[in-house]
């Protein structure tokens, strides 16, 4: 088997998806989380500063997605194939939910009506949510596994989706992408606005710091083997000891005010709770617990060696490039909202 540094294409290949995948989660999140506490905000002022602080980026942060399922298409076929006709209905609610989004923040400005705003500002701050609990249901239900049958078909009911374990990572992505959006918009606003956004911001964490306690707490007492391989190396003690000081410094910068720190420790909470479900799955991309031997691993469901071979050398051109434009783009809008004609 031809290998990379060490490492087989099949890893290197399940590596970038996972890191394009935490990259989405970091930059989307903190957008969906900004349009999930929309209606929080009551005046038209706050609402609008709100959309535009994430005006200029939304979109370019959810090229991430696109990355992501071409890399899981190319790298991971039969996985892809799998996963995307196992999860039909969650992810036609999710697209369903980023249609409503881009629609909301084109069309409410495009009439003066106070009803008009109003529906599209509710629209907009549903979809997020639904975008949420429907990527953290997908998540969780990834990390519990579905069964499979022997052609790699999904063999469940798709009402086996809302199980208690993938309710509350549904709930916890929700709040953390919630306080992910809040820090960030604490960053983009001032004066009353700010005020506002630094009570929400500390109310979110509470919320998180609940949602992430309950969730931890259900799977090391009812789905052990989540940690099996968390507790088989010490070396893997790190990364749940370095989430849970990002997560501690949370807190303790929305009280010094240093929300970019916040939002720094928020960014490295995503990314480590993300490193630590592909741990736990690795090498499986969609485990069966019913039946194990019909699980999708990194190496019955990959492209050939050549195929994925060509592939990591276009993400290591590709993926860069993608990050130097989106870093292009924070740097260019960075600072404080400023409401012109022009603004949303």
């Amino acid at each position: 088997m031809e290998t990379f540094l060490g490492l087989d294409y099949n890893v290197w290949w399940f590596l970038v998806f996972g890191g394009v995948i935490s990259g989405y989660a970091i930059l989307d999140g903190f957008d969906l989380g900004a349009g999930a506490l929309h209606l929080f905000l009551k005046k038209e002022e706050s609402r609008r500063i709100a959309l535009n602080a994430i005006g200029p980026i939304w979109d370019g942060n959810e090229v991430w997605l696109v990355i992501g399922g071409g890399a899981l298409f190319a790298g991971f076929p039969i996985a892809y194939a799998a996963i995307f006709s196992a999860f039909y209905i969650p992810f036609m609610v999710f697209l369903t939910g980023l249609i409503f989004r881009a629609v909301s923040i084109e069309f409410r400005s495009k009439e003066p009506m106070v009803w008009w705003r109003t529906f599209w500002d509710i629209a907009y701050c549903v979809a997020n949510i639904v975008i949420s609990l429907s990527l953290g249901l997908m998540l969780g239900n990834v990390a519990y596994g579905i069964p499979l049958n022997k052609q790699h078909e999904f063999s469940g009911d798709w009402l086996s989706f809302f199980n208690p374990f993938s309710i509350l990572i549904a709930i916890t992505t929700l709040s953390l992408f919630m306080m992910h959006g809040a820090i960030y918009l604490a960053m983009k606003t001032e004066r009353r606005l700010y005020t506002k956004l630094t009570i929400l911001a500390k109310n979110f964490t509470i919320f998180f710091l609940v949602s992430f306690a309950f969730s931890t707490l259900y799977t090391l007492l009812y789905i052990p083997h989540l940690s099996d391989k968390l507790r088989s190396s010490p070396l893997f003690f790190l990364l749940p000891a370095l989430m849970i000081l990002a997560i501690a410094n949370i807190p303790r910068n929305l009280k010094k005010a240093n929300y970019r720190f916040a939002f720094l420790s928020s960014s490295v909470t995503i990314a480590a709770l993300l490193m630590m479900v592909a741990i736990e799955v690795f090498p499986y991309l969609l485990y069966s617990p019913t039946n194990p031997q019909n699980s999708i691993t990194i190496h019955n469901g990959a492209s050939s060696a050549k195929t994925m071979k060509i592939l990591l050398i276009i993400a290591l051109i590709g993926t860069p490039l993608v990050a130097i434009y989106s870093s292009f783009v924070f740097w260019t809008f960075k600072g404080k909202v400023k409401l012109d004609e022009m603004s949303y």
